[in-house]
């Protein structure tokens, strides 16, 4: 089905029934797994460090090939890429149930990260053919509401599965459902217009590059952050340092080369024509450091309340989900704003609660009440949803329409990247301070308090540089 101006309802209500499905699998994965990792070494006979690589497999596929999908999306169609990516994910889901050795489940989860590639890196862009221009800041709110959802949701939903099934069910529930969404997607989901102007070359030189960039960046910054939680000394982080080394150079050579690509007035696969964008590149600075301070807290979070304040594990969970909660409720109600308060406007009062909702817990009494504790984790959520959908209508609207699959690219790229620098933060924070001792945690938060602060500040120097929607 082409379009030109969104669907009409019903048909707009069925295909985003199919984005919200397929992205809130894709995103799940990336967190689901982690709690079933102690099974996996025991019933694969491996070694606990060992099954970390169940959980890096997907997340180096994910975010090394998010931008060539993306590239790839803009030249063939979003529609294509996406079926095919989510038939990619159902396959390797199916594979992921069937491995017996770690060595078949982390090459299945690779293949499920390609899969997951292909959906993220389009997610986006098919909103936009799908919701009307004056629509548009409600669906970018549904989609944003689920990604945040599901980005901290993947611990709950692993623990409920793992209460009644062992770990291959985590994975097997993605095949029926995969399949379902698959269907209801070759009915439901728009064709966009045929690509016309200069090319986007998408060598296997340039996918590879990115990959390595991406891989080596995001392996180097894990490993280098868990030596330095380990305690370990400077030759033990002189592997991970050589390795961060290495994928900066590769970076910066690929950089080279894709400026090249325009010099040719080709479309490069990394989007340097959009971060050329002031606005851009300013929401993007924005997206990074928001999930960075997001996944800070994340962490440090249960530290606090089962360590310091001798909560138990369900009334941790319990608490904790006050923020999502309160990501559900708020995001539909940004979705409204969008168009009539400015982006940079919105994000700014969104990360600046979430700045305050941090600081607060970092500076929670000895003996809290729940209601104090559940109520700053709810001024969070509230603060991030308030943020997340005007920054990525902006991210998506401030690109040309027929440069949606790249801006919908780099909607993840920021994601992960921002989520793997405060993992890595973290790290180098519990080995400097305790984290069992209470001072670490609060330390994490309060620097989550900052990024989340900085961000703010990039988003609201979005109002000096309107973008241009003419194009959306």
């Amino acid at each position: 089905m082409l379009v030109q101006d969104g669907l009409p309802t019903p048909a707009r209500y069925h295909a985003m029934g199919v984005i919200i499905l397929g992205i809130a699998l894709s995103v799940l994965d990336g967190t689901i797994v982690n709690l079933a990792l102690p099974g996996i070494a025991r019933d694969l006979h491996v070694t606990a460090p060992q099954t970390v690589w169940v959980v890096n497999a997907y997340q180096v596929a994910t975010l090394g090939l998010l931008l060539p999908c993306a590239a790839l999306g803009d030249q063939i169609g979003y529609r294509r890429v996406y079926l095919w990516g989510l038939s990619l994910f159902t396959l390797a889901s199916l594979g992921c149930v069937m491995a017996n050795s770690l060595a078949g489940l982390v090459a299945a989860r690779a293949l499920q990260g390609l899969g997951a590639a292909g959906i993220m890196a389009v997610n986006g862009a098919l909103v936009r053919l799908i919701y009307p221009r004056k629509l548009f800041g409600r669906g970018v709110a549904i989609n944003s509401m689920v990604v945040a959802f599901a980005s901290v949701a993947g611990p709950t939903v692993a623990a409920a599965i793992l209460s009644i099934a062992p770990w291959p069910w985590l994975f097997a529930l993605n095949v029926p459902l995969g399949v379902v969404v698959l269907i209801l997607g070759r009915s439901s989901l728009p064709v966009n217009a045929p690509r016309h102007g200069e090319p986007i070359r998408i060598a296997p030189l340039d996918v590879l590059l990115n990959a390595l960039m991406f891989g080596l960046v995001f392996l180097g910054a894990d490993a280098l952050g868990t030596r330095v939680a380990a305690g370990g000394g400077a030759a033990e982080a002189a592997g991970p340092v050589i390795m961060l080394l290495v994928g900066l150079a590769i970076g910066v050579f690929y950089v080279r080369r894709q400026l090249q690509l325009e010099k040719c007035q080709a479309t490069p696969v990394f989007p340097l024509d959009l971060l050329r964008i002031p606005v851009f590149a300013l929401s993007m600075c924005t997206s990074v450091g928001a999930f960075a301070a997001q996944m800070l807290a994340y962490i440090a979070l249960p530290f606090l309340l089962l360590d310091t304040y001798g909560l138990s594990h369900l009334k941790t969970g319990a608490l904790i989900t006050a923020w999502p909660v309160a990501i559900v409720v708020v995001a539909p109600i940004v979705g409204r704003l969008i168009g009539r308060i400015p982006d940079g406007l919105l994000g700014g009062i969104g990360l600046g609660l979430l700045a305050c909702g941090l600081a607060l817990l970092a500076a929670l009494p000895a003996q809290p009440s729940d209601l104090a504790i559940a109520s700053r984790m709810a001024l969070c959520g509230a603060g991030f949803a308030v943020f997340q959908s005007p920054n990525n209508h902006t991210i998506l609207t401030s690109a040309p329409a027929h440069r949606s699959g790249g801006a919908s690219g780099m909607l993840g790229t920021a994601r992960l990247t921002g989520q793997t620098l405060g993992a890595v933060l973290l790290a180098i924070i519990f080995t400097v301070v305790d984290a069992h001792g209470g001072r670490g945690p609060v330390l994490a938060l309060a620097l989550a308090a900052g990024f989340a602060a900085t961000a703010g500040l990039f988003s609201s120097l979005r109002l000096r540089h309107a973008p241009v929607h003419a194009n959306l």
